[in-house]
């Protein structure tokens, strides 16, 4: 098994710690600890390691699913990291559990790199490419890349990182394609609760969905590093399995502080995160539009725009910005795209403001930068004489 270095992860950590603003920052921002109990008494497993039967109930209804449908992870990272185990790690037509299993995924990209890199470690992956201006899914491109030894199509919804909320009926096609393969439908759902409207998630969708998901994103929670897994008992068990063999248990504190975070506190820490979420994308529409760039009305905390004139691509642009403004941005190139870049906008509204601000003085120098350069290439020669550009 071979896997690729994670571009992202390793572009932040060359400079997240560095600079002074982190504008690509993927999530809403983090909420203080002190709205929270935060002791969940005595520090031991969870027991059973799948999680607390009672809080798994909780939150399996949320799919339409029983306790024994839904695993506790470390982040919505290892609920997709085991689905893939359980799914494209064993070559088997059909395991002892009676699922079916190949060594294919299907990816919608662009994604975030683990949902392509991971399955492709165990197997082999077709990507299926969304394409601008609109980033429209497509179910019949994706049923053309299934194979007879597809396990798993892959999806994020809303897509991270163009922001783009695939609508329920492509959805439902999508997942009627895998269906009719007999694979599974996998979509990382991190996102979907900042939507105004969410719409309904995949494991409620029958027998071939899974969803997966956490505190991250939508709740402002990252450093609890609780997700989990939810669909079909036998994928769910195969997982459990595997888990057994990573973080054992979820965390005892992220379970505790979760419980909360899905309680009585809910609807109010989405309502703030989704009115934070709104104002900024209102923010970010302008400054993109006062630039001349161009993309998708993003859902959620993340935008794809195309990179200013006068950067040779998006790499160049983003190590600019970071070096020159002390800014993080996530160049496009490392989603497959190096015509754009990334920016997160679901950080604290100061930070926000501040670290735009600092891009757009580098857009504009180096704007100015150009335009003089254009002069002097127009100017005299030393006969007198005009060049033409």
């Amino acid at each position: 098994m071979d896997i690729d270095p994670f571009g992202l992860e390793r572009w932040f950590a060359e400079y997240e710690h560095e600079a002074d603003i982190m504008l690509a920052e993927s999530g809403i921002r983090s909420l203080d600890a002190s709205r929270f109990d935060l002791d969940p008494g005595r520090l031991g497993y969870v027991i059973p390691t799948n999680g607390d039967p009672a809080f798994r109930d909780d939150v399996g209804a949320r799919y339409d699913r029983s306790a024994s449908e839904v695993l506790f992870t470390c982040g919505t990272q290892e609920a997709n990291f085991l689905t893939f185990l359980s799914l494209v790690a064993s070559p088997d037509p059909v395991g002892d559990d009676g699922i079916g299993s190949g060594s294919h995924a299907v990816v919608v990209t662009p994604t975030y790199q683990a949902l392509h890199a991971v399955p492709e470690a165990f197997g082999s992956v077709t990507r299926v490419e969304l394409s601008p201006p609109d980033w429209r899914l497509d179910p019949d491109a994706v049923a053309d890349a299934v194979r007879p030894d597809t396990a798993v199509v892959v999806v994020n919804n809303p897509n991270n990182p163009t922001g783009r909320y695939h609508d329920a009926e492509r959805i439902r096609a999508t997942y009627d394609v895998a269906a009719d393969a007999d694979a599974y439908l996998l979509c990382d759902e991190v996102y979907r609760l900042l939507a105004a409207e969410p719409q309904p998630p995949v494991a409620s969708l029958g027998a071939h969905g899974i969803s997966t998901t956490s505190l991250t994103k939508a709740y402002g929670l990252a450093g609890l590093r609780f997700g989990w897994l939810a669909g079909p008992e036998p994928v769910v068990e195969r997982a459990w399995r595997w888990k057994d063999y990573t973080t054992i248990s979820p965390s005892l504190f992220g379970q505790h502080v979760a419980k909360q975070a899905l309680g009585r506190r809910e609807d109010r820490i989405l309502s703030e995160n989704r009115e934070l979420a709104a104002a900024h994308r209102d923010r970010v529409a302008a400054w993109v539009d006062r630039h001349g760039l161009d993309w998708y009305d993003p859902v959620g905390v993340n935008a794809f725009p195309t990179v200013p004139a006068g950067f040779a691509d998006a790499r160049t642009f983003c190590r600019t910005v970071v070096e020159e403004a002390g800014v993080v941005l996530a160049p496009g190139d490392l989603f497959g795209f190096p015509d754009r870049f990334r920016i997160g906008f679901g950080l604290p509204t100061d930070e926000l403001e501040e670290g735009l601000d600092r891009v757009s003085a580098v857009i504009e120098s180096h704007a100015d930068g150009a335009a003089a350069a254009a002069d002097a290439a127009d100017g005299p020669t030393p006969d007198g004489s005009e060049v033409s550009r």
